[in-house]
């Protein structure tokens, strides 16, 4: 196990009704007026907009509304609500709903306070050095965005996805109810369930330090996701289940599992956003297809690790049943495996490789991901 500091800041207020405290929230931390963030008008008709207005009201915090906030968000939704931020002078970001929300939210926060245009901050043209401070509740467990310091956007002008990470940008609270995610549709609950094992694969089958203990954890968080995602697509209501799915993801993406790991890299990520920011596909429906071709090109790197998954996983011998189990896992619970049911076809193929290379030389493993690389792992993805 290498040396590491882990720092995590995020309250998490688990449960239900826990919407119903997020004005006690943000009166103990001294806010004012919050900037509001959220997606469709969905939150509005279902009456937890209500139901957070009127626990902001109760502890005389004004809002000012920023919805319309759309999946795979946008960087000029991000300038306009930074404009709207200053305007109001507005002393927190609240999101409610799921992880484009709460990125989104993320990246207002950094940009209402820095000196310049908020795409520096993704490009490195410049440093986020303080944010508003970050609340929401949760109504879709996908990123895991509500317990760490990162977010991703997509420049829609330049086609490009990129991220920000800094330790102001944790949320302070993060009020993670699973009953507000029953009514989450079929597609995006499998798209879900692709994300949260994307995101504890990456370090597992990369890293070239991976303590056991660590690899048990990201075990424990895919065989829950396979378990609770099988009994929801049956029984929706279930709240055992989805809590325990709630929870899986939070914990795939907290840190925890990557702390004393090292040399890992996320190109499974790398690969996706190239499709978020081209195609605007869902980033699990995506990533659902890109893991299994990108695994069926990456597992001899790793043998061992890809053997102990599969016995582990799914209780064959091989690597490559493993990765076979997987991708029927996928098929069977309905999320793509291949860019044809993405609408990706072979036409698409140089602009998204040139598009894919871009991200490797962002991600810095562009020594790995070479042109023919790229070119292998989408072509078998067709």
């Amino acid at each position: 196990m290498d040396n590491f500091t882990f720092f995590n800041p995020t309250k998490i207020d688990f449960g239900k009704g826990k919407e119903q405290v997020i004005g006690q929230h943000l009166a103990e931390h001294g806010i004012k007026t919050v900037l509001l963030c959220y997606g469709s008008e969905r939150i509005k008709r279902d009456g937890l907009f209500a139901v957070v207005s009127k626990s902001l009201a109760a502890h005389r915090v004004e809002l000012v509304e920023c919805g319309g906030i759309v999946s795979n968000p946008l960087l000029s939704k991000i300038r306009d609500a930074i404009t709207l931020a200053r305007a109001t002078h507005v002393d927190a970001v609240l999101s409610v709903g799921g992880g484009s929300v709460l990125d989104s939210a993320k990246a207002i926060a950094a940009g209402t306070l820095y000196d310049g245009d908020v795409w520096d901050l993704f490009i490195g043209k410049g440093s986020i050095k303080a944010a508003l401070p970050i609340f929401d509740i949760l109504t879709l467990a996908a990123t895991g965005s509500e317990m760490n310091c990162g977010a991703v956007i997509t420049n829609e002008e330049t086609k490009e996805k990129f991220a920000i990470q800094s330790v102001h940008c944790f949320p302070k609270v993060s009020i993670i109810n699973p009953e507000l995610m029953q009514t989450i549709s079929r597609d995006y609950l499998v798209y879900s369930a692709a994300d949260i094992i994307a995101h504890s694969i990456e370090g597992y089958f990369t890293a070239s330090v991976q303590p056991k203990f660590h690899s048990r954890m990201v075990e424990a968080i895919i065989g829950t996701v396979i378990e609770t995602t099988e009994t929801l697509l049956i029984n929706p209501s279930d709240y055992d289940a989805r809590a325990e799915f709630a929870w899986a993801a939070t914990q795939a993406l907290n840190g925890l599992i990557y702390s004393g790991t090292s040399g890992f890299s996320y190109p499974n990520h790398m690969i996706e956003h190239s499709l978020s920011a081209l195609f605007n596909v869902p980033h699990g429906a995506g990533l659902s297809v890109v893991i299994p071709a990108w695994m069926k090109w990456y597992h001899g790197r790793n043998p061992a690790q890809f053997e102990r998954f599969a016995r582990t996983i799914f209780g064959v011998a091989t690597a490559e049943d493993g990765i076979a189990a997987l991708e029927a896992w996928f098929d069977k619970i309905g999320t793509p495996t291949r860019l044809s049911q993405l609408g990706i076809q072979q036409a698409d193929l140089a602009a998204t490789i040139e598009n894919v290379l871009g991200n490797a030389s962002y991600f810095g493993v562009a020594d790995i991901y070479t042109r023919d690389v790229v070119t292998t792992i989408l072509t078998s993805a067709l």
